[in-house]
């Protein structure tokens, strides 16, 4: 054990991969199951409140990501470490009221300033550019309004069908504030208690 367990962790999963069977024969589609899993099951223990199941499941979830860099090391693309550096200097570039010389202002404000920061980095052709269509429904409603607000054009549903109906409340819990997808699965935790 060493006093880098980040650094241990790469070198283990560098190693797994080089010596488990099972691991050495993942690809990148392979895993995308397992993936989606373990984020599942992040979020389940985000809503338990049990911070060990957490901190459990967030080391699973970063399983797959350190495997993933692995896979992707050992076939000469990207390491571990270019991950990271991607991911910081996101951070940086997007944060200019910590990082930079923006002023700090509300939440709202510094939310908008990190889409618009965003929007000009990606330069997509369309609203829905980037999102993946297999979100979940309520949370690819969510993202879908959000981008045509932000593009000028709020949605207001019409008809009565049960998909405008859906519509319609995912707009309702966007004007108060709410999480729909969320919103959801509290509910549905509720009536399983």
């Amino acid at each position: 054990m060493t006093d880098e367990p980040l650094l241990e962790f790469r070198e283990v999963m560098r190693r797994l991969r080089a010596e488990c069977p099972w691991k050495a024969e993942q690809t990148h589609r392979s895993l995308v199951r397992y993936l989606l899993e373990e984020a599942h099951e992040t979020v389940e223990a985000i809503e338990s409140g049990d911070p060990d199941h957490l901190r459990e499941e967030l080391g699973d979830l970063l399983l797959q990501v350190y495997l993933h860099a692995a896979i992707a090391e050992q076939a000469g693309g990207f390491t571990i470490d270019d991950v990271a550096r991607d991911v910081n200097a996101k951070m940086v570039r997007r944060n200019p009221h910590v990082f930079g010389d923006a002023a700090s202002g509300t939440s709202a404000e510094i939310n908008d300033a990190w889409q618009a920061i965003k929007a000009a980095e990606k330069d997509r052709a369309s609203v829905t550019e980037g999102l993946p269509a297999s979100l979940p429904a309520l949370l690819y409603a969510d993202k879908v309004l959000d981008r045509l607000a932000r593009s000028g054009r709020p949605v207001v549903p019409e008809g009565d069908g049960l998909g405008e109906r859906l519509l319609a409340l995912v707009v309702e819990a966007r004007a108060a504030g709410v999480d729909p997808e969320q919103a959801l699965r509290d509910v549905v935790r509720r009536l399983l208690l």
